[in-house]
């Protein structure tokens, strides 16, 4: 990680230099030293900022993610027999996983933090979200504690009832929200419906619409 930071703020210095010598160039003269060198230490110190914000960057992810490590432990791997969906394949937008109830708290461990267009589909066991350019995510049925519709979710806002949001259990018992902005958000009544525990979802118990 601090490799990656120090190679950035390097690129970040030869286009600094780069630039003095395109504006300096055929204009460096001795007459002009004292309004140059001032020129060079301006764009020094904005390298300078530069190059600590990404470094603080990189290495605030890092430490958030070592920190999460043993509070989220491992990932429930996809079963190899899925079956046949219990609905339409979704596409959409993983918008990320957070540590329940915040709907701040990221998780940035591996690649789970990373926001991947992915194909959403709900399973007699579970819901396989397939992301590209990432690993899946598989949410087991019986992982899960409720399924509703936010504004926002892992940073982002949306309009209303913008987002799906599954509250599920990891392995090790910790509770987190997993958010996806769906292409066709129409499709929410009918996901809410379907995965959402009888406890969470008063069509299937007999009281009512869900909220």
């Amino acid at each position: 990680m601090t490799r990656i930071a120090i190679r950035i703020a390097a690129l970040l210095v030869v286009c600094a230099v780069a630039v003095v010598v395109l504006v300096a160039g055929a204009g460096w003269t001795a007459g002009k030293a004292i309004g140059n060198v001032a020129f060079i230490a301006v764009i020094a110190l904005i390298v300078a900022g530069l190059g600590s914000m990404v470094y603080l960057l990189l290495t605030g992810r890092a430490t958030r993610a070592a920190g999460q490590t043993e509070q989220v432990g491992e990932f429930p791997a996809t079963p190899d027999d899925l079956g046949e969906p219990r609905l339409p394949a979704a596409t959409g937008l993983y918008l990320g996983t957070t540590l329940a109830p915040s709907w701040q708290n990221k998780i940035t461990v591996g690649d789970i933090g990373d926001r991947a267009t992915t194909t959403m589909t709900a399973y007699p066991a579970g819901v396989l979200l397939d992301r590209q350019g990432a690993s899946d995510i598989w949410i087991p049925q019986t992982s899960i504690t409720a399924a509703r519709t936010e504004r926002g979710h892992a940073g982002k806002v949306m309009t209303a009832d913008g987002v799906l949001v599954i509250r599920w259990l990891l392995p090790n018992g910790t509770e987190v929200d997993t958010g996806i902005r769906a292409d066709d958000k129409t499709i929410y009544t009918d996901w809410v419906r379907v995965i959402a525990p009888p406890a969470d979802n008063p069509e299937e118990s007999g009281q009512g619409t869900h909220r």
